[in-house]
């Protein structure tokens, strides 16, 4: 089909935005059908990239729009992830040196031995919760206690969906409500509202989503059929004989807890743990150290270890089929992949954005927004539509508070209830699309597909369903209030 001069506007239409979506879209689908979820994560940045050609000659095409505008959009979209990328590459090194120090297998010994089964699941989330509200980051959390949580959990004869989505549940809980985190002072920030403010106006939201989430996990332990007494034996014999367990090695993830509490900075944060984690596995694991230095056990050989370890993959036989997979290891090169989709999604979102393609969408959502329900209805569609095109938070709560900002206060809504609306449908729904940067760093870290573990993210799905029924229920107490005066006025009236 061609375009004429005379076709060819500024902005596209709406008809012409939506086909990069559903290119992605029926793209990621077909991958999913003929070679299954796990593929994602392979394929991903691929199909990203190739959406974002589609969007471009689109552009091209049908629009007047010069290619360096785009280019523009990609180099601002790239340009939000570059904080990221460290922390990325440090989540892979925290992993592989807490695993291999003892500090994770310690906790799944000890979690093994004194955690109720038939609670672990709310627990896990509870603890997650808690761990999350301090340190003010979810990544971090799941990157480190979550993965003892999977281990423990999997031990105990839980299926991984369901501890994923307990460890997700409270980490992102922790994360949206912590005057720490980096999304909730952003959301503040672009909205106009400061920090407790808009802190006390989550609460309304995410309380009430938390302990519903609490009240499944704690009915899906009591209902598992897990045994209140198991025989941990096996697995805490083939841990013993591995690692040199001792409660000292509590010490890691308390320092790791305690600088994030200093506002140390994440980056940093993790830097440090790494290092002080690949300091104790050469002081209490030397049996680890000779293993993975094999027959040649000289100098340069034990020193090659920990750039190994940090780096690379690496496997420890412990004698346990179910352990052999928990503590092997990806360092650095385990999360280079997600590093790529991360990168490839936010070239996607440049386009998009650059293109004006990503504007003419989600303005479609706000026409003919007359009342508090029908708005936070829009502003939590077109958050969910910004976190699946963007494929990231941080742009997505940054596009949605600038394209509603002013509609709020046309209709005179308070600042918070948008800032609300946006965490309620961004910050804790990233992490439940697959190729959303969170739900790909999350799926790599914990190593359960996305698609896996989002129907048991409870307090995930929840948070946006409530933010809807909270706005209507304001708008009906509005609509009560306006009667009861009309009322009141007609009988002063008469």
């Amino acid at each position: 089909m061609k375009f004429t001069h005379s076709q060819t506007t500024h902005n596209p239409t709406l008809a012409v935005s939506l086909i990069p979506i559903l290119v992605l879209l029926i793209s990621l689908a077909v991958v999913i059908l003929t070679r299954g979820a796990s593929d994602v994560l392979s394929m991903g940045y691929k199909l990203l990239l190739g959406a974002s050609a589609v969007c471009v000659a689109l552009t091209m095409i049908t629009t007047t729009r010069r290619f360096r505008v785009l280019m523009l959009g990609v180099r601002k979209s790239v340009r939000q992830i570059f904080p990221a990328v460290p922390v990325l590459l440090f989540i892979g090194t925290v992993g592989a040196t807490w695993m291999l120090s003892g500090v994770v297998p310690g906790m799944i010994y000890y979690g093994v031995n004194m955690l109720n089964p038939v609670m672990f699941l709310f627990l896990a989330c509870s603890i997650s919760a808690v761990v999350s509200v301090m340190s003010g980051t979810s990544w971090t959390t799941i990157a480190t206690i979550g993965v003892a949580f999977m281990g423990i959990g999997t031990v105990m004869g839980y299926d991984e969906a369901w501890i994923a989505g307990a460890v997700i549940s409270g980490a992102y809980f922790g994360d949206k409500v912590s005057p720490l985190s980096d999304t909730t002072v952003l959301a503040a920030s672009s909205t106009g509202v400061k920090l407790f403010s808009h802190i006390r106006s989550l609460m309304v939201t995410t309380v009430p989503a938390m302990a519903i989430a609490l009240a499944v996990f704690a009915c899906v332990g009591l209902m598992s059929g897990v045994s209140g007494s198991f025989d941990q034996t096996d697995i805490c014999d083939a841990i013993t004989s591995t690692f040199n367990i001792s409660p000292w090695l509590a010490l890691v993830p308390l320092l790791t807890i305690a600088l994030l509490a200093m506002r140390a900075g994440t980056t940093l944060t993790l830097a440090v743990s790494s290092g002080v984690a690949l300091a104790v596995m050469y002081i209490c694991q030397p049996q680890i150290v000779g293993m993975l230095a094999g027959d040649d056990g000289g100098v340069m050989a034990m020193a090659c270890v920990g750039a190994r370890v940090l780096f690379s993959s690496t496997e420890v036989s412990t004698g346990s089929a179910m352990l052999d997979p928990l503590v092997a290891t990806g360092g650095v090169a385990g999360m280079l992949p997600t590093v790529y989709l991360v990168g490839s999604a936010m070239i996607f979102g440049g386009v998009m954005l650059g293109s004006g393609m990503l504007g003419a969408i989600t303005k479609s959502f706000a026409r003919r927004l007359k009342s508090t329900g029908h708005l936070v209805g829009a502003t939590v569609g077109s958050g969910l539509f910004l976190n699946s095109a963007t494929g990231d938070q941080y742009l997505s709560i940054i596009i949605g508070s600038n394209l509603y900002r002013n509609i709020y206060r046309r209709l005179g809504e308070r600042p918070q209830l948008l800032g609300r609306a946006l965490e309620d449908s961004i910050s804790v729904t990233s992490v439940l699309i697959p190729w959303n940067s969170c739900g790909m760093a999350q799926s790599t870290v914990l190593g359960v597909s996305t698609l896996a573990y989002a129907p048991m993210c409870v307090f995930n799905y929840l948070s946006p369903l409530m933010s809807v029924a909270v706005a209507y229920g304001i708008q009906a107490m509005r609509r009560r209030a306006r009667m009861s005066s009309v009322r009141s006025a007609a009988v002063r009236g008469l």
